[in-house]
């Protein structure tokens, strides 16, 4: 009898489970049918891998609606359009923009995300010749990632020419040679501290002197500029002494010119006209000494005692 009442409690309690959920079903039915929606045309130019009927459509990162339908482009293959229906109150405008992301990388799935949208723009509508408002969705970030991965792969592929280039055989010898030199110089380095040391205590030493005469030199020049300073205003005036006597002089000079000037007239005019004649009896005079000169030394005897010089006697 325990058993039997078991059972019939067991029978009551799955009917009322599946009647709940009947009447669950039935008022989630109700609620969609009874919300309003708003349907739109997505256009891509790209694949939408990951996207299928029922993805998210999403608004800013909220949930407002599904796709409806993934279909090519009767007039370009290449282009795919998602038909997608919103809650009707979701201000999609005419700058709205469409994208489409990857929600999870391990599972592959991909949703549409809205953006953008000025407060002042106008609702997006349908074109003419437009079933459906039309938005034309921009590249995607993965979409961007593929259309510049053969350019990545040329890139990495001349990267790895060039470090096979650089690591051949002949330059990794030569490398080896540079170590071992480099190994060669550090041992003669460290065999040397000593003379290092020396070195660099004389090097001290020098820079302490180099900075011992600049400070001397450096008081000499302040000295020599404040004697300097000190004697010009004496300079200065000797200076001007100086121009004052050439200025006088340039003066008297000038004064001495012009009360002379009919005397300097005079003689430019007349005594400059004698000097020709002048000259030319002083040559004759210079030519008759010439001639008495050499006569004289001749004959001294002669000339003196008016005699002609003896001739010399032949035995």
């Amino acid at each position: 009898m325990e058993t039997r009442a078991n059972h019939v409690l067991i029978g009551l309690f799955t009917l009322a489970v599946a009647l709940g959920a009947v009447l669950f079903a039935l008022w989630a039915a109700k609620y969609s049918a009874e919300r309003q929606w708003a349907e739109y045309d997505i256009v891509f130019n790209e694949a939408v891998t990951g996207l299928t009927n029922g993805g998210l459509v999403q608004y800013n990162g909220i949930n407002v609606g599904e796709v409806r339908k993934l279909s090519l482009d009767k007039r370009d293959p290449n282009k795919v359009i998602a038909h997608v229906r919103v809650e009707a109150d979701t201000p999609v405008k005419v700058d709205t923009k469409a994208k489409l992301a990857v929600v999870s990388f391990a599972t592959g799935v991909a949703e549409i995300q809205l953006s953008g949208g000025n407060v002042a723009s106008p609702p997006l509508v349908a074109r003419p010749g437009e079933r459906y408002p039309t938005i034309y969705a921009q590249e995607s970030s993965i979409g961007k990632l593929l259309s510049s991965t053969e350019d990545i792969t040329a890139t990495a592929a001349d990267v790895l020419m060039r470090l096979n280039k650089v690591l051949s055989d002949q330059n990794v010898q030569h490398i080896n040679q540079t170590l071992d030199h480099l190994d060669a110089v550090t041992g003669a380095v460290a065999d040397e501290k000593v003379d290092l040391r020396e070195l660099l205590k004389n090097a001290r030493s020098a820079t302490e002197k180099l900075n011992s005469t600049l400070t001397h030199t450096d008081t000499t020049v302040t000295s020599l500029n404040q004697n300097l300073v000190a004697q010009l205003p004496a300079l200065v005036a000797k200076l001007d002494k100086t121009l004052d006597h050439l200025e006088s002089l340039s003066r008297n000079a000038d004064a001495l010119v012009g009360s002379n000037a009919d005397s300097l007239s005079n003689f430019s005019s007349q005594g400059l006209t004698q000097v020709g004649p002048a000259l030319n009896e002083l040559r004759g005079l210079l030519r008759d000494l010439d001639r008495i000169t050499a006569r004289l030394e001749s004959n001294p005897a002669g000339f003196v005692l008016g005699k002609s010089k003896p001739k010399e006697f032949k035995p």
